[in-house]
Parts: structure tokens; C-alpha cells; sequence
């Protein structure tokens, strides 16, 4: 068979993809990806039309038009990387990971009491931790799949302490680049060990690639005070050195609170605020004036319908926030971040054009009203960056990866350029956000580790993984239906 059937040829070659495997735990193995279109995302080093990139271990250590001239191509593996285009890998900022076997169960939800009546009142009670472990695994196994190589887990179902250790093995195990964020479940039985229970968690499985976040609720309004973000709960974040990202901000009640937050001194770069719907000019004021983080969530903004059901792009822009890219809710909506770029792309510019346009029409409103007139229309390389280097900020790893920096952990995508949604190669950030899909993710690395290669992930048994998401979803679906309590 003519290798020339598959792109990039490399790829095809089985033993090239042997001796990557062999040395993969070697720290002194070089990898030299050639000819490729280089979309670094770093604004120092943009994008190289014909490129070169080298990974040294678990980092990018160089980055130029052609790293072999310079020497840079000895004691290498050397993979032709020509008709493909290099990329960061993309950051989910936010995605309720446990819910995998859960997927699309509520595919036309009418609002979030629908989600939140089916999902956390009745199905999150009665999972077990191997539930635990079965879900988070697959969702983010299905992240790397889809490109994403950092995922922060919103892991909101904490109900014991082997729960959550199941959770974060499920991270490991599977090689990507993790921030386990623990919160306690909003309804039903559980051992009330968190926040407390965050330290024993960082001892544990700290110092790889899976790092810690508290997470909350941002107002008592859906699970009461305990989970709701305030000083205490700051006190336990700081006490332990980690971030915080706050779920449900959207509204009325979420704007008091960030002005509470403003006076208690808790806004500032370490806190990240989820949705961030349907906020006030001065809650924006003082999310802005902070540097506290914000992360969109398109798909379930619109879908869900969150608050006015628009991500808050426009307003963050207005606000100096650059805001990452989230899934949210497998169980309603799509796994990948094409998709999440796609529409908020598509949102903001119909929004931007109705407010120049649409207001004409009588009584029409003005899609986002503002000092200085209407919103201008994000481009492709906006939501690129929005899913890769501000993703990475959102989550506080900024200076571990989001772009291909020398420098920084080697997390990248080589997505094919030359397959028919692609070709030719006009535009490569547009391709990348517009044409392709995960269906050109020919290899994902995660800190200079193979994943995915050749278009297939590595090291996943997928009868097996079937087997086992089916069995604990019955389980999950027969245990909720009998309204028992599930042993731990």
C-alpha cells in the first residue's frame, strides 16, 4: 500500500511509531517535526508558513523555518510533518468529566432546572466511585481524541474521598494533562470531607500532570450556602496555593456577589468565574479592573440557556478579559472544541452585525449596548486563541502550556491540511477553526508523550471501554430508578 494514501506519510510508517514508544519515558529524547505549518499562538513568534518545530523531552525547545540548517536535527526522530499543520493543544476550561457515560441523556433539555433535576438531583446520588472513575475516564479520553490536551474537571460530585480518588486516577490514567477541581455534590448523601479533603488529594497525586483547583458555586441560590464561594472558602485556596473557578455566575445574584467578592478583595487573576451570563456593567467593571479570569461556555450558554443564553464574549472583550473556551455538560451537548469555536464565532459575529444592522428595524434591540458603539466581529485567530493560549490562563497553567514557546510543555496537535475538508491550504488558522474537525487530529503529544498517532489513540483498550461505560451507565440508570441508596 502506497503510504501516499495517508497523511502525513510518516505516520504511516509502524515503526517509526515503535520507536517513539520505546524511548517514550526517555527525558533526553528529541523529536524533530519538519515541513509543517507552524501556528505557534505565541504573538512573538506567530505562525511559519513551512516550518520546523523539536521537542526535547516534555518541552518545545525550538521552533524556526528549517531547525536542520542549525544542527538541530542531530540524535533526533525526525517526522516529515509536510501537508499538516502544527498546533497547540486546546485547553477545555471546564467540563463536568463524571457524566461521561451519561452522554447526551438530555440531548434537547429545556433549561438548566432540567438539567440539574436530571443529572446532579438524580442521577449524581446514586454513583459509586468505579462511576466515578468510568465517566471521568472517558470524557477525557474522548478530549485527547478531540484534540484537547488540558482539561479542567469541574468534579462537582466529591461524595467521599474515594469518589474523588477515582476521579483523579481516571486523569492519570489516561495521560492528559489534568486540573482536578473538587466540589461537593448539591444533593444527596455525602461525607462532607470537602474542601478539607483537597489537601489529602494535592499530597496524594501531586507533581505530575494532574494539578488541583477548589471549586464553588458562585450564590446559594441552587445547593445552598456550604457551596457557594465567599471567604471562607477563599481562605481554604489560599491556605492550600490553588486557583478557584466558580460555577453558575450568571445573573442578578452572581453580579451582587462578584461586588461582594470586589469588597472582600477575593476577585484577582487566581479566580475564574464559568458563563459570566447576564452579569452587570459593574460586576464587568470589577471582573475586569481584577484580572479575574472568565470561561465561556458557548454551546451551553445558547443550549441550556443560561441567564440571556449569549456567551458573554462581547461584554468580556469590553471588559479587557480574554476569556477561555469550555464544554460543560457532555449529557446536552457536544465533546469537542471545534464545535465550541465554530459557535461562538458564529454568535458573536451575528450579534455584532444585528447591532449595526438589526437595530434599523423597529423596535428591534441593540445586541450588546456600549459606550463606543457597536461591538467589532471577532476573528478566527480571536477564538483559536480563546481555546489555546487564553484557555491555558484561565486554568492558571499560562506558563506551562497554550502555545508552542520554547520553553514550554510540548502539547501540540498535527492536524492534516491536504484531507478533503482542508484542502489546499489557504488560511491555516481559519482551516484549523473552520474546516477541520477530530477527524484530522493525526497525533497529539502531551508533554512530549505520544497519545494519538496515525489518527487512533494509544493504549485504549475500546471493547473493553465500551464494555464498561454500558455497565455503569445501566447501573447508574437502574439505581436512580429505584430510588435506593448506593453503597460506598
Amino acid at each position: 500500500m502506497s503510504n501516499d494514501l495517508h497523511r502525513p506519510t510518516d505516520t504511516a510508517r509502524p515503526a517509526l511509531l515503535d520507536l517513539l514508544r520505546r524511548t517514550d519515558r526517555d527525558p533526553g529524547r528529541r523529536i524533530l517535526f519538519t515541513g509543517a505549518t507552524v501556528v505557534t499562538m505565541d504573538p512573538a513568534l506567530g505562525t511559519l508558513a513551512t516550518g520546523d518545530l523539536l521537542v526535547a523531552g516534555s518541552t518545545v525547545a525550538a521552533v524556526g523555518p528549517d531547525l536542520r540548517t542549525r544542527g538541530d536535527a542531530a540524535d533526533t526522530v525526525v517526522v516529515d510533518a509536510t501537508g499538516t499543520i502544527l498546533v497547540p493543544g486546546f485547553v477545555d476550561t471546564h467540563r463536568h468529566a463524571w457524566q461521561g457515560q451519561l452522554r447526551r441523556t438530555v440531548p434537547d433539555v429545556d433549561d438548566l432546572a432540567g438539567y440539574v433535576g436530571t443529572t446532579l438531583a438524580r442521577y449524581a446520588p446514586v454513583y459509586r466511585p468505579e462511576d466515578m472513575y468510568v465517566g471521568t475516564r472517558l470524557a477525557a479520553l474522548g478530549a485527547v481524541d478531540a484534540g484537547i490536551t488540558t482539561m479542567l474537571d469541574f468534579s462537582h460530585n466529591s461524595r467521599t474521598a474515594a469518589h474523588s480518588d477515582a476521579a483523579v486516577q481516571a486523569l492519570l490514567d489516561t495521560g492528559i494533562r489534568g486540573i482536578h477541581a473538587a466540589m461537593g455534590p448539591h444533593f444527596g448523601d455525602w461525607d462532607r470531607q470537602w474542601p478539607a479533603d483537597l489537601g489529602r488529594l494535592a499530597d496524594r497525586f501531586g507533581g505530575g500532570l494532574v494539578t488541583f483547583r477548589l471549586a464553588a458555586l458562585a450564590t446559594a441560590e441552587i445547593a445552598g450556602p456550604d457551596l457557594a464561594f465567599g471567604p471562607g472558602l477563599a481562605r481554604v485556596a489560599a491556605e492550600l496555593g490553588i486557583g478557584v473557578s466558580v460555577d453558575a455566575v450568571f445573573g442578578e445574584a452572581s453580579s451582587a456577589a462578584v461586588l461582594d467578592w470586589e469588597r472582600e478583595g477575593l476577585l484577582g487573576e487566581r479566580l475564574t468565574l464559568i458563563h459570566a451570563t447576564g452579569l452587570t456593567g459593574e460586576a464587568w467593571r470589577a471582573i475586569g479592573a481584577s484580572g479575574t479570569r472568565v470561561s465561556l461556555a458557548p454551546t451551553s450558554e445558547a443550549q441550556i440557556g443560561l441567564e440571556d443564553a449569549v456567551p458573554a464574549v462581547d461584554e468580556a472583550l469590553a471588559a479587557g478579559v480574554r476569556p477561555g473556551l469550555s464544554i460543560d455538560v457532555e449529557v446536552a451537548l457536544a465533546s469537542d472544541m471545534f464545535t465550541q469555536m465554530r459557535a461562538l464565532h458564529a454568535i458573536q459575529r451575528m450579534r455584532a452585525v444585528h447591532a449595526v444592522h438589526g437595530a434599523r428595524a423597529v423596535g428591534a434591540v441593540p445586541a450588546v449596548p456600549a459606550a463606543g458603539g457597536p461591538p467589532e466581529r471577532i476573528t478566527t485567530a480571536d477564538v483559536l486563541d480563546f481555546a489555546t493560549r487564553q484557555g491555558a490562563a484561565t486554568v492558571g497553567l499560562g506558563a506551562t502550556t497554550g502555545t508552542l514557546t520554547p520553553g514550554k510543555q510540548a502539547d501540540l496537535l498535527m492536524i492534516t491540511a491536504d484531507e478533503i475538508n482542508n484542502l489546499p491550504l489557504n488560511d491555516p488558522i481559519g482551516t484549523v477553526v473552520l474546516g477541520a474537525d477530530a477527524r484530522n487530529i493525526d497525533t497529539v503529544l502531551i508533554a512530549g508523550r505520544v497519545r494519538k498517532w496515525a489518527g487512533r489513540l494509544l493504549d485504549v483498550d475500546l471493547p473493553a471501554l465500551r464494555a464498561e461505560a454500558a455497565a455503569s451507565r445501566d447501573h447508574v440508570h437502574r439505581a436512580a430508578a429505584g430510588g435506593g441508596r448506593q453503597p460506598r
